[in-house]
């Protein structure tokens, strides 16, 4: 019977070829353009996870793009772990930005990644951190190291909101019915300093409207006797912000957990250096909400960001005018004791209200979701501790994430059962960004790694 790393170190060219092939396709659930290709991915996972070792494979269509179930179930007595990752990227732009095509992937070596990394859309997230998971459960299938059952439910629309897995989390509870749920689109510290997350923020996702005249304007003409919706617009986002990088919503703080000097003391225990990560940005200085570390900023306290602002003409050359309208999408980062469809409300209202009565304002929620902590006490916690030590070497930091996951909360309300985030990204890989990649060394350590999950998992229930 062959070990883990050496199976993983006998096959490892095929494991990179396969992610590579997945990786080619354009799964941009954002864009109806690419339609086709979605389901293309959709199609790949259901096949990839029949030949890892799954019984029964579907994909269950939707309203939306269709979710792909797989099982494997030993004994019906035994603990069952339910797998939740997607198979949809991010849109790939600005696309001039990227040093090598999104969607023709490359291995490069970096100073992070010395030993290479995949350059892809969607290589870290989350299609390298899922397609970890279909290897594992391939090792384990083949060396009959399958120690409890497994599922897996693998979406299509996680980068636009999970609006169809929300309906069938719902309908499906009994076939999703689990003991934990594992999830690997979060990520670690660093190669050398693995790290379990342990809470996301919330999120919160809008596009605004500010409205002027019915019509583009000479701005020659009318320039200073009419609202131009573009300067407004500027101001009222400028003022969602205080002097203090707080945000000025009234009621936007009530219920924000705030965490004990303690528990702060412990996050500053995580290894960081601010002028490594500064010079990663290529940035002179950091900027945020006085009163807190950059760790503290971009982990356990809420957030507003304009995502994107747009109005007017913006091709080559001059074009003097007024615009009608202008726009912008904005998202809020929220953390546990927020909830998002209130903070949206919140937000909706005051928007309105600092509009000047000449213009018009128009606020559209897009999407959003819940924040979520899982405690280090429960045994699923414990199991993926024991599974890093023993591939790391070092015991994992719990750590507080950034990101978002709004399905996770959805998961503990309507299968009530706790989610495990097994990252093995890291923060430099550019998720959502131009030149997105994904750590050789980081996708074969998940695919040695998870297994290990499951075998302590399944002692641990044992006790």
């Amino acid at each position: 019977m062959q070990n883990i790393k050496a199976y993983v170190n006998e096959h490892k060219e095929r494991f990179l070829n396969e992610l590579i092939e997945l990786l080619k396709v354009p799964s941009i659930s954002a864009d109806s353009a690419y339609k086709n290709d979605v389901l293309k991915a959709a199609e790949i996972v259901a096949d990839e996870l029949k030949k890892a070792g799954c019984d029964l494979v579907e994909i269950c269509e939707t309203n939306g793009y269709p979710i792909v179930y797989g099982e494997k179930i030993i004994d019906k007595k035994l603990p069952t772990v339910l797998v939740y990752g997607h198979y949809d990227v991010q849109p790939p732009d600005p696309l001039d930005l990227w040093d090598s095509p999104p969607f023709e992937p490359v291995i490069k070596s970096t100073e992070t990644h010395p030993e290479g990394a995949i350059f892809a859309r969607g290589a870290c997230d989350d299609k390298g951190q899922m397609y970890m998971h279909v290897k594992a459960l391939e090792y384990m299938t083949t060396n009959n190291q399958l120690p409890c059952n497994v599922k897996f439910m693998i979406e299509g629309e996680e980068e636009v909101g999970s609006n169809s897995l929300v309906d069938y989390v719902k309908k499906n509870q009994e076939k999703l019915s689990n003991d934990v749920i594992l999830i690997s689109d979060t990520g670690m510290i660093a190669q050398d300093v693995p790290s379990i997350t342990t809470g996301l923020r919330g999120l919160s996702y809008v596009e605004v409207e500010v409205i002027g005249p019915n019509r583009d304007l000479h701005s020659g003409l009318y320039g200073g006797a009419v609202a131009n919706p573009i300067n407004i617009l500027s101001k009222m986002i400028a003022s969602l912000h205080d002097e203090n990088n707080h945000i000025t919503i009234p009621g936007f703080y009530d219920n924000v957990e705030v965490l004990s000097s303690e528990e702060r003391a412990e996050m500053a225990k995580a290894p960081f250096s601010l002028e490594a990560y500064k010079q990663a940005l290529d940035m002179n200085d950091v900027y945020g909400e006085k009163g807190y570390t950059t760790n503290e900023r971009n982990s356990i306290r809420p957030t507003l960001d304009v995502n994107g602002i747009w109005g007017g003409y913006t091709g080559e050359g001059a074009k003097t005018v007024i615009a009608s309208k202008a726009y912008a999408k904005i998202s809020m980062r929220l953390v546990p004791g927020q909830d998002w469809k209130k903070i949206t409300a919140l937000f909706k209202t005051h928007f309105e209200n600092i509009a000047p009565n000449a213009v018009k304002v128009n606020v559209t929620p897009h999407h959003g979701g819940q924040g979520y902590v899982t405690p280090t006490d429960s045994i699923g916690y414990q199991a993926a501790s024991f599974a890093y030590k023993d591939t790391f070497g070092k015991t994992p930091i719990p750590q507080r994430s950034g990101g978002s996951i709004p399905i996770v909360a959805l998961f503990e309300e309507a299968l009530n059962s706790k989610s495990i985030l097994m990252g093995f990204g890291l923060d430099s890989d550019a998720i959502h960004s131009p030149n997105e990649h994904f750590g050789i060394f980081n996708y074969l350590k998940g695919i040695e790694t998870i297994p290990l999950f499951y075998k302590y998992y399944t002692q641990l229930n044992k006790v």
